[in-house]
C-alpha cells in the first residue's frame, strides 16, 4: 500500500515546480515565486537559495555532468547553475525573451533545454557556452525535452502539435501528432525504447524511434 507525506515549505507561496534527485542523494527543486532553488533531504529536511536575479522565475532542474544541478529561468530568460553548496551562477541567453522551460541532461555532458518564446533549442556546455538551434515551425512553443536512448534529445511542440527530435549536432527532425490540437507538453523515453507524452487533450501519446 502507497505512503503518502506531504512536507510543508517555509514559505506556503512558493510555487514549488521543477524537482529531480541531486547526485548528493537529497532532491532538489525550484519555488518559481518564491525566485529561490532548494533542497530537501529525504528526512524532510530544507535548505532554500535565493536567485541573484530577482523575478528569474526557476523552472525546471536537473543534474548536470559537472556534478551541480542546471535550471531554467523562465522570466529571466536564461539558465541558472548551482552547487551542491549553493554557489549559483547564471547565464543569459543570446535570444532576448526566449522563456526557457524544460532542461535535461544530454548524452555529450552538456544540458539541453527548450526556449518556449523564441521556437528554439538551447544547448548549454558547463563551461557556459550556449548554442541556440531555431525549429522549423514557427509557434512551435516546444515545452519539454529529454534524453533518449538513440543518442539524440526529444520535446513536445505543444503549439504545432509535434514531437521533435535534436541530434548532438543540431540536426532537428520534427514529428506530427495524430490528434489535432493535442497540446503535448511532458515527455520522458521509455524502457521500452520509445517516447512517450502526456496530451493535455487527453490523451498519452508513445512515438518509436525508426
Amino acid at each position: 500500500m502507497a505512503s503518502l507525506r506531504r512536507y510543508p515549505l517555509p514559505r506556503p507561496e512558493a510555487g514549488p515546480f521543477g524537482i529531480t534527485a541531486g547526485p548528493d542523494g537529497a532532491l532538489w527543486f525550484t519555488e518559481l515565486n518564491a525566485n529561490q532553488v532548494g533542497r530537501i533531504t529525504t528526512e524532510g529536511a530544507f535548505t532554500e537559495h535565493p536567485l541573484p536575479t530577482p523575478e528569474a522565475g526557476p523552472s525546471f532542474i536537473v543534474a548536470g555532468s559537472d556534478g551541480a544541478l542546471w535550471f531554467t529561468e523562465n522570466s529571466g530568460h536564461g539558465i541558472g547553475r548551482i552547487t551542491l553548496s549553493g554557489e549559483v551562477v547564471e547565464y543569459a541567453l543570446p535570444t532576448a525573451k526566449a522563456g526557457p522551460v524544460g532542461i535535461a541532461a544530454g548524452p555529450d555532458g552538456a544540458v539541453w533545454f527548450v526556449e518556449i518564446m523564441a521556437d528554439r533549442i538551447g544547448r548549454i556546455a558547463t563551461t557556459g557556452r550556449i548554442t541556440e538551434y531555431p525549429l522549423r515551425i514557427s509557434g512551435a512553443r516546444p515545452h519539454a525535452i529529454t534524453a533518449a536512448a538513440d543518442g539524440a534529445l526529444w520535446f513536445t511542440q505543444w503549439g504545432s502539435n509535434h514531437i521533435g527530435r535534436i541530434t548532438v549536432t543540431g540536426e532537428i527532425s520534427e514529428y506530427s501528432i495524430p490528434t489535432p490540437g493535442s497540446e503535448p507538453h511532458g515527455i520522458a523515453a521509455g524502457p521500452d525504447g520509445a517516447l512517450w507524452f502526456a496530451e493535455e487533450a487527453g490523451k498519452i501519446g508513445r512515438l518509436v524511434p525508426a
